[in-house]
């Protein structure tokens, strides 16, 4: 089944103090241009999604947000053992100095010396991203997946939407088949006059030349091939709609062949009735493009 450029999904999550809100979306495009904007300290993650929509997404304007939050709770404070083996040693020597020349010197206390600077270390070392892409990587195949489905989910009404007009062609198209055919009695009829007049009107003239020209006149008047190459286009549309992958583009290229046909078969009318189908055709054709720019 065919699937709709247009798309949406989000998410949210978390992972140790982070916690985040995806945000997927996409919008009819030519080409597959996609626009992420993750947080640059997750080395790696932006280069990993892309490869993961690429993998999956064959077209449209693809946007990619990804709002992450921290909660930091309270540092856990570490003792420091070589600045408190330093800070001992050192209040040994100043007692023992002190004692030495009659000073005495009030008891020193924890406190004091666990004040002192660089005495407590506080855990300062970053966060290494690594976990939390790796985390981050994984949890995005799901929003990827919804994302998927709603354009599966689009794609399914634009396919509905799409044989309704495919079927509005083929009735249109039978109709100028059968104007045409009950118009071919009284065209042979004129063509006939016209002959006879021509030749009553020149004397001399190459026999064959003149049937020459009236037989052009008559296949200019001739839409068989335009009725045959309008149902031939209307086979292979539905075809298309009915195939896996990306197909837009294939059914852009027809909708403008349609198109053409259409055209001509109104250039080669010659009867307000039969006119009237191909501006009806046209009509329907149009809306048509206007759907299929959404298709992948």
């Amino acid at each position: 089944m065919i699937r709709s450029m247009t798309g949406f999904a989000s998410g949210k999550g978390t992972f140790g103090p982070h916690s985040w809100l995806w945000e997927l979306r996409s919008v009819n495009g030519k080409g597959l241009d996609m626009r992420l904007r993750v947080p640059d300290w997750l080395t790696g993650l932006e280069v990993a999604l892309r490869a993961s929509l690429s993998k999956s997404l064959s077209r449209g304007n693809v946007t990619l947000s990804m709002r992450l939050n921290r909660e930091d709770s309270a540092p856990e404070l570490a003792l420091n053992e070589t600045a408190m083996a330093a800070a001992l040693t050192a209040l040994e020597r100043t007692e023992a100095r002190a004692a030495a020349r009659g000073i005495t010197l009030a008891p020193s206390r924890a406190s004091d010396l666990l004040a002192l600077k660089g005495m407590m270390d506080a855990g300062t070392e970053a966060d290494d991203p690594a976990p939390l892409v790796a985390h981050l990587t994984s949890e995005f195949k799901d929003l990827l997946a919804a994302f998927i489905d709603m354009r599966k989910a689009e794609g399914a009404a634009l396919a509905a939407v799409l044989n309704t007009q495919l079927d509005q062609v083929a009735e249109l198209t039978a109709q100028a088949a059968e104007i045409a055919e009950q118009r071919k009695d009284k065209m042979t009829e004129g063509l006939r006059e016209n002959l006879a007049r021509v030749l009553e009107n020149t004397q001399g003239a190459d026999p064959d030349r003149v049937a020459q020209e009236l037989a052009m006149i008559a296949v200019k008047a001739d839409i068989t091939e335009e009725i045959d190459r309008l149902t031939a286009h209307v086979a292979a549309a539905r075809e298309l709609l009915a195939q896996d992958g990306a197909v837009g583009r294939k059914l852009d290229f027809l909708t403008q062949e349609f198109n053409r046909e259409a055209n001509t078969l109104c250039s080669k009318a010659q009867s307000s009735d039969l006119t009237s189908v191909g501006l009806e055709l046209k009509a329907v054709i149009d809306q048509m493009r206007e759907q299929v720019q959404n298709v992948e």
